[in-house]
């Protein structure tokens, strides 16, 4: 086994990284292809990756970030969607002598994907990440919305004529270049936010970064992707997230405030939708946690997982200490509505008091 910063992968490691993706049988998430290691490995220096050898040939990657006391975690954890190592089909690996390599006490994980044997026994909690499926076109997808989101279909599409007549002509960019448009996008998230007492990402030097460099990735499995809504050549909503060629990832959605009453972000989404399958996407990953305008979009759910995986020892103990008391208060919190609703009513009243 070799561990190496991402950037220092060869084009051979690379391809043969692509080639064992591609043979998994799992939805090709970009955030578990090299090239988003490479991008949080330009802004995090404790982004490594080991590559695993049987023979001359690497077996298997595991893209991970080193910090304090040897704690590891999987790479760009806190915003990548999608977790877990790239290896060939019927590799035998052994989770200690993995982390020992790789000189780990512990490696967390809060979306590791579904079928990654090494660690989903090592799982504490399962999450639905809510997925749109045009694999068989938009029009197949409107049909589905029609009969389970009737109401919300006819509203949005209702709205979405509206903002047309009163605020200028409609159009939507798939794929926009502009870079205002995307700081457009940065300013309105962050204000959201602020505005539902939320920490503000984007305020997280590595991730302003991270973004940055993504949107001007451009590799088949990998490609930063910011889709604007526009009217009368104003933005009004806007989304930033990566593709490979058969799934969106969902990232950065954000609108104008000033536009709320027309619900820009959901014509956003079916616009986004939309435009994908004509590109011959299949699958829209919209992540996990819930809101109601993930139920009104969503066809079906994926599963996800968090936890960690620990060797005996300071590190571990460590790790329980820094992480598992919130990762239990979070998931006590999650399992009861009422007492998520009054959460969310307490940090948004918290974050009206910090604006007055």
């Amino acid at each position: 086994m070799r561990v190496l910063r991402p950037e220092e992968l060869g084009e051979g490691e690379r391809e043969r990284w692509r080639a064992l993706r591609a043979a998994m049988d799992a939805p090709r998430s970009p955030f578990m292809e090299p090239e988003f290691a490479i991008a949080v490995g330009r802004v995090r220096p404790g982004a490594r990756v080991a590559v695993l050898y049987e023979g001359a040939d690497p077996a298997g990657f595991l893209p991970y970030e080193r910090g304090m006391a040897g704690q590891g975690r999987a790479i760009g954890l806190g915003v990548s969607d999608c977790q877990g190592a790239v290896v060939a089909p019927g590799a035998v690996l052994e989770t200690g002598e993995l982390l020992r390599a790789c000189s780990l006490s512990s490696f967390a994980f809060d979306n590791l994907e579904a079928g990654q044997e090494l660690f989903a026994p090592h799982a504490a909690e399962e999450h639905a990440s809510f997925v749109i499926d045009v694999e068989k076109g938009y029009e197949t997808y409107e049909s589905v919305l029609r009969t389970q989101s009737p109401k919300f279909l006819k509203t949005t599409l209702a709205k979405e004529r509206r903002l047309g007549r009163q605020a200028g002509p409609v159009r939507f960019v798939f794929d926009e270049r502009d870079p205002a448009a995307l700081r457009a996008l940065v300013a309105w998230k962050s204000a959201q936010y602020r505005r539902t007492g939320r920490r503000d990402r984007f305020a997280q030097e590595w991730i302003a970064r991270l973004v940055g460099r993504l949107a001007e990735t451009r590799a088949p499995e990998c490609t930063g992707t910011l889709s604007v809504l526009y009217a009368a050549d104003r933005p009004v909503a806007a989304h930033f997230g990566l593709r490979s060629a058969s799934v969106l990832a969902c990232w950065f959605p954000a609108y104008d405030p000033e536009f709320a009453k027309y619900s820009p972000g959901l014509v956003l989404h079916l616009r986004m939708a939309e435009a994908a399958a004509a590109e011959g996407i299949g699958l829209l990953d919209m992540g996990r946690g819930r809101a109601e305008y993930k139920d009104s979009l969503k066809t079906g759910e994926l599963a996800v997982y968090e936890g960690a995986v620990t060797r005996p020892g300071a590190g571990a103990a460590l790790h329980w200490l820094s992480r598992e008391p919130a990762r239990r208060a979070h998931a006590f919190v999650r399992s009861r509505p009422r007492l998520a609703s009054l959460a969310t009513r307490t940090l948004r009243g918290a974050a009206r008091l910090r604006r007055s």
